[in-house]
């Protein structure tokens, strides 16, 4: 739909979409993005373009051919995920909870709440992150931040999606940060973003795939005041839509360091080893080194080190 048309407009017709791909199996929904991505590919420059100058960067040594493969595969995923928001957000409990067919590393979890500890889930873009948010909400006493959507007449469709078993949305303020420290106070889990760049001064530099990125330093501050554990969590497509499986992963032991620096490193290797699971389900598309240290340190020729 056109952007100049009215938001209540808009988000009627989305909304209407997310319902319609809600009655679809996963299974249809990867036949429907695998029609999808490549055109996607073809067409959509600007997340075609980033994409490969990601993989082009994060994977130097890989043949060019393979890269190409790879910008395919990754853009039908991302394809696949938008295709299932509705799946995952309207289409009743039971359908989505038995899309799942495998949770690893749930003892992670279980084994920090049984020593009075809660658990701080890093959930980067990768896979279907509403399926591990619903998973999550279902299970555990669950607290997320949440960004409104640009589109205002979509926020209450959105918030009752995610909200819906139970996961309680903050917002990305200091009393969401309050509300996420109470949850660990009280030995539950909480989900935050590790892959989003954050605004100046809420971050720091740290290596990703060996290239500088500036990262949110949100964590250690969370870590430090609660002694919570950390885990990496990403819900993995199975082949051919079949489902999806449930990872958790220990997080890197850096991100336990007080240092703010070495702790968002061990953030970014977090997610390193999540994506390396299976890297075309990473959601290559986004700037994830749009700022640059030069631009932090004013250097009067910074543009000429950016990749975007």
């Amino acid at each position: 739909m056109s952007e100049d048309a009215p938001s209540p407009l808009r988000a009627r017709a989305i909304a209407l979409l997310w319902r319609t791909l809600a009655r679809l199996a996963p299974r249809r929904l990867w036949q429907l993005a695998r029609l999808i991505g490549p055109l996607v590919l073809a067409f959509s420059r600007r997340e075609r373009d980033v994409t490969r100058t990601n993989l082009r960067h994060v994977y130097p040594d890989m043949p060019a051919r393979q890269q190409r493969r790879l910008t395919r595969d990754s853009l039908t995923h991302s394809s696949a995920t938008m295709l299932e928001l509705g799946f995952a957000w309207m289409a009743a409990p039971e359908r989505v909870e038995a899309s799942i067919r495998a949770v690893h590393g749930r003892e992670l979890l279980d084994d920090a709440r049984a020593e009075g500890r809660g658990v701080i889930v890093l959930a980067p873009h990768y896979g279907n992150w509403e399926v591990l948010n619903f998973w999550l909400s279902s299970h555990f006493p669950f607290t997320a931040m949440y960004e409104p959507p640009k589109i205002d007449a979509l926020d209450p469709v959105i918030r009752h999606g995610r909200e819906r078993m139970g996961a309680q949305l903050v917002p990305t303020n200091p009393r969401g940060v309050a509300s996420l420290l109470k949850a660990l106070k009280r030995c539950e889990a909480v989900g935050i973003l590790p892959d989003q760049e954050p605004s100046w001064g809420s971050g720091v530099f740290a290596d990703f795939f060996q290239r500088p990125a500036y990262t949110a330093t949100l964590l250690p501050k969370l870590v430090a005041r609660t002694e919570a554990r950390v885990v990496t969590g990403v819900a993995r497509r199975l082949p051919d839509g079949k489902g999806f499986a449930l990872y958790f992963l220990a997080a890197d032991e850096r991100v336990y360091s007080s240092d703010e620096t070495l702790s968002a490193t061990g953030v970014n290797a977090s997610v390193e080893d999540a994506i390396a699971l299976e890297p075309a389900q990473y959601q290559w598309e986004y700037k994830r080194f749009r700022k640059t240290p030069q631009q932090a340190a004013k250097h009067p020729d910074f543009k000429r080190f950016r990749i975007y």
